[in-house]
């Protein structure tokens, strides 16, 4: 599949130099980029979900009390 992707400039300097080091195109090198997003935890549903609230607090929450709570607003 061809697409059109807009990437600033500086980043193709850095795959133009890339390119010349290892001797393949910048296609080759995008096609590697996304491949390897695609297949690190970043890349996947379930990682980005995992632990969303762990950031905004410090103790558990109780997933039932904390739906009630939100519900009981549409009252």
């Amino acid at each position: 599949m061809r697409t059109i992707v807009e990437i600033p400039d500086a980043y193709v300097k850095r795959l133009d130099e890339l390119k010349r080091q290892r001797r393949v195109s910048r296609s080759e090198l995008v096609r590697e980029a996304v491949e390897r997003y695609l297949d690190s935890p970043a890349g996947t549903v379930e990682d980005l979900a995992f632990g969303v609230w762990a950031a905004d607090r410090a103790e558990p929450v109780d997933a039932v009390a904390y739906q009630q709570r939100l519900r009981a607003e549409w009252d």
